[in-house]
């Protein structure tokens, strides 16, 4: 059984979370919950497959072991029931370097790229920056706080320019797990259309039940042909810091397609170390990984009960799958800047400001609840008391 009560501590570390706070919120004296990591230790097993390595004491160029890619095969055919071959995968640094690539692969200067927001900024800025223009397709807001794909405006949306579509599955942030049907309409359009998806499934394995992840490329014959799926531990086992991921690309004609463009960066193989962690990760990690949601669950009830108190200020948005919590905060009546300082000055924590998704995400508030029991408890505590300061200033 392994404990998530508490962790070791990050605060004299490098970690972008705590040493940003300055910089982003203008003081240190706030519990950063922004950046998708997790404040969770990385699992032992990983950890003793590095120092195992380190043993040897040359770290010089490796080849990605076939072993590694093979451990990732096994998970994804065992855990999501998708198979992808050898030949088929790809080194990455990163999921958004893979987007970068497919982007150039697929696409010219000034052709359409679809993104559907609010979503993960680098999504709509890598577009931007390798001058490709920009087409939204802004997914629909429910009646009960949740999203659904906007096909109808998605139909409207693509002409003869438009080249490739960003899929997010699961989705960040809104934290919906896409259903089959919802899939199968992206599809069929995109099939029919010509369009390429690209398919970031990187939060595929952090989903609740009673949802199940689809891997986008497992839906049929015409989804497969027209797809990549980036993959990777990063999120799953709180491994970013390993720099290791991967890209499927099953259709021959796409994967030499991306492989040109690919080529063109040099992405090389990595990091050795990267290689042992991804492969140990993989081999070993299926009932850390349950106990890790079963506790990731406990965090977001915990937040989910204490909000209900304050359901007229913030609504909490139904969660599927991430560890990221999508806040409706619309009912604070507050501007954007206004609504970031709050959580900062009243609330001492630090979050992702939802208009940094999109124009969609105004009055939203992302907030990552991947941390230790303890550390929640904190969060919980702090926001419960400026929300109740605030509900009480508002009726004084």
């Amino acid at each position: 059984m392994y404990i998530f009560t508490t962790a070791a501590s990050r605060e004299q570390t490098n970690a972008e979370k705590y040493t940003l706070r300055e910089e982003l919120f203008g003081t240190e004296n706030v519990l950063p919950v922004w950046v998708a990591d997790m404040d969770i230790e990385t699992p032992s097993f990983v950890l003793e497959a590095v120092k195992k390595r380190l043993e040897h004491p040359i770290i010089g160029y490796e080849e990605v072991l076939a072993s590694a890619f093979e451990a990732q095969l096994e998970w994804m055919r065992r855990q999501h029931g998708v198979e992808f071959a050898l030949d088929d995968m790809f080194y990455s640094h990163s999921v958004v370097a893979s987007m970068a690539v497919a982007i150039e692969a697929f696409t010219q200067e000034g052709e359409g790229v679809i993104v559907q927001t609010p979503v993960y900024s680098p999504f709509f800025h890598t577009v931007k920056k390798l001058g490709r223009k920009l087409v939204k397709n802004p997914l629909a807001l429910r009646e009960d706080g949740s999203y659904t794909f906007d096909i109808e405006d998605l139909k409207k949306k693509i002409d003869e320019n438009t080249k490739l579509l960003l899929l997010c599955s699961p989705h960040n942030p809104v934290g919906r797990v896409w259903r089959r049907e919802e899939l199968e309409a992206i599809a069929m359009l995109c099939y029919e259309r010509g369009v390429v998806v690209f398919a970031d499934e990187i939060h595929s394995d952090l989903v609740y039940a009673p949802n199940k992840h689809i891997p986008f490329a497992s839906l049929n014959t015409h989804a497969r042909e027209i797809s990549l799926t980036a993959i990777g531990v990063g999120k799953t086992f709180n491994m970013a810091g390993f720099a290791m991921s991967s890209v499927a690309v099953p259709n021959v004609k796409l994967r030499e397609q991306f492989r040109e463009a690919y080529e063109r960066v040099h992405f090389a193989q990595g990091s050795v170390l990267s290689h042992v962690a991804f492969e140990a990760a993989y081999r070993e990690g299926e009932v850390w990984l349950r106990e890790l949601k079963e506790h990731l669950q406990a965090n977001y009830s915990m937040l989910q009960e204490m909000l209900r108190e304050y359901s007229e200020l913030i609504q909490l948005t139904p969660i599927e799958g991430t560890y990221l919590a999508w806040l409706d905060c619309r009912g604070m009546g507050m501007h954007e800047r206004e609504l970031r300082e709050w959580f900062v000055k009243e609330a001492k924590l630090g979050l992702n400001a939802g208009i940094a998704f999109g124009r969609e995400g105004r009055g939203y508030m992302r907030l990552n609840f991947a941390v230790p029991l303890d550390t929640m408890r904190e969060i919980v505590r702090r926001l419960e008391d400026a929300l109740s300061r605030r509900k009480k200033n508002v009726k004084d």
